[in-house]
C-alpha cells in the first residue's frame, strides 16, 4: 500500500510486523505521559468533564479514548469512565471508498446521546485530515453536539484539509515517504510510535 495515498488509510491499516528500518520515536512511558497531559488539557479547556464524550476512531483511537477516559475519571470524582468513552466508525463517510471499496465496516458505540455534548474525537495519527472530515460527517448524522474537539496522539503534518488538533501528544515532522505507526497494547501487545521508511 502506498504511503502517499490522499487519505489517512495507511496509518489505520491492520498492524504488520515492524520493518527493519522502523525507528521508535515514542515508547510506553512517553505515550503514557502524553495521554496524561492530554487528559488534563481536555479538563482544563472544558472546565471539567461535564458534558464530555470521547469518541475513538477505529482502530487505535478506540483504546486511546478509553485510556483518556480512565485518566479523566481519576481526576473527576464520581465519573464513570465507561460512560465517557465510545467509538465512531467513519468507514462509509470516507472520500476514498471508490479506491478502497472492500473496507471492513466497524462499529459506532455512543456512551450517551451526543446532542448538546462536547465531543472529543480521539485518533492515533493526524495526517491529511480526511479521516477527521469523515468523522465530522458521521457525527452530524448522529446528533448536534455543542462542540467538537480533536485529540491526536501524533500529528505528523501534511494536512490536505483545514483541520487542526486541539490536543496533541507529539508533533512529529515527517516526509511523505515515511509511515508513522502507532502500536497499542490492547491490539498489538505493546505501546510504541514508529517511523518506517525514513531512508526510502
Amino acid at each position: 500500500m502506498s504511503t502517499a495515498l490522499p487519505s489517512d488509510a495507511a496509518d489505520h491499516a491492520q498492524a504488520s510486523p515492524p520493518g527493519p528500518d522502523a525507528t521508535v520515536v515514542l515508547g510506553e512511558a512517553e505515550i503514557a505521559r502524553a495521554l496524561t497531559r492530554i487528559a488534563h488539557e481536555v479538563l482544563e479547556r472544558n472546565k471539567g468533564a461535564q458534558d464530555l464524550v470521547l469518541l475513538g476512531i477505529p482502530s487505535r483511537g478506540v483504546p486511546l479514548a478509553a485510556r483518556l477516559a480512565a485518566r479523566i475519571a481519576e481526576v473527576e470524582p464520581g465519573l464513570d469512565a465507561a460512560q465517557l468513552a465510545g467509538s465512531l466508525d467513519v468507514t462509509m463517510y470516507r472520500d476514498d471508498l471508490r479506491q478502497h471499496p472492500t473496507r471492513t465496516i466497524g462499529t459506532t458505540q455512543l456512551p450517551v446521546d451526543v446532542d448538546g455534548k462536547v465531543v472529543v474525537l480521539v485518533d492515533d495519527v493526524l495526517f491529511s485530515g480526511r479521516t477527521i472530515r469523515a468523522a465530522l460527517d458521521a457525527i452530524s448524522d448522529l446528533g448536534r453536539p455543542r462542540a467538537v474537539q480533536l485529540a491526536a496522539l501524533v500529528d505528523r503534518g501534511h494536512r490536505e484539509l483545514p483541520i487542526r488538533a486541539d490536543f496533541v501528544g507529539k508533533n512529529l515532522p515527517t516526509s511523505q515517504h515515511e509511515r508513522v505507526r502507532v502500536l497499542v497494547s490492547e491490539l498489538d501487545g505493546r505501546d510504541a510510535v514508529l517511523i518506517e521508511g525514513a531512508h526510502a
